[in-house]
């Protein structure tokens, strides 16, 4: 049997699976390359570390798909000064690509053995300038804060308004939005105090935030 070739994967990964899907920026593809995935994936996924689905990580929870992750940081364009607000830590990849795109990184699960899992494998790499927490996010966290990009790496129904308004100006908020069978990436962009741009991606699906599921709906004859 030959040999798992790591680095041929992760070529194929970013060439023939990302960039088609119209991820050209340079630095994106640079992260995605530069980023070790499979030292992020469970040992018993790591066959898999590069392909193009979601991989399950404990809790029900899963990895995005590489492209997904390609886009989703094309269309933040974090840049090196900004401040990054992350909810949904999941394996730590995703925080460990923020990082090496941004200034800093807050980020946030509800499990704690995700959130010790990630510091763990960011520390290991050398992946500094991020702040790890566990707890409940899925309507708000770090409240006193503003950020230039905040990321909800997990479904919601719709995008809780303090989120919103934790935006800087020129700030970029990313999620996936919508009932399960019509979910849509979302950008919202704070062009002003008062002014919101709103802009719907590519349609895509995840799993809801906990916490987010959609309320079962209840009649009565």
């Amino acid at each position: 049997m030959m040999a798992f070739d790591t680095e041929r994967a992760r070529f194929n990964m970013v060439e023939q699976q990302i960039r088609p899907w119209d991820v050209l920026d340079k630095r994106v593809l640079d992260t995605l390359f530069k980023i070790p995935r499979e030292h992020f994936v469970p040992a018993e996924q790591r066959q898999f570390a590069f392909s193009d689905i979601a991989l399950p990580i404990g809790h029900g929870e899963t990895m995005l798909p590489p492209v997904v992750e390609g886009r989703i940081l094309q269309s933040l364009a974090v840049a090196p000064n900004e401040r990054v607000l992350e909810i949904g830590t999941g394996s730590g990849f995703f925080t460990a690509c923020l990082a090496h795109l941004g200034q800093s990184v807050h980020t946030v699960d509800i499990y704690s053995d995700f959130t010790q899992s990630a510091a763990e494998k960011l520390a290991a790499l050398g992946i500094e300038r991020v702040v790890l927490e566990t707890g409940d996010a899925v309507n708000g966290w770090a409240g006193n804060e503003r950020f230039d990009v905040i990321v909800l790496t997990g479904a919601v129904q719709r995008i809780p308004e303090s989120y919103r308004q934790q935006l800087n100006v020129g700030g970029r908020l990313f999620a996936i939005v919508g009932p399960e069978q019509n979910m849509s990436a979302t950008m919202v962009t704070r062009q002003a105090n008062d002014q919101f741009d709103t802009q719907n991606l590519f349609e895509t699906y995840t799993r809801y935030l906990k916490g987010a599921e959609p309320k079962p709906q209840f009649s009565f004859a």
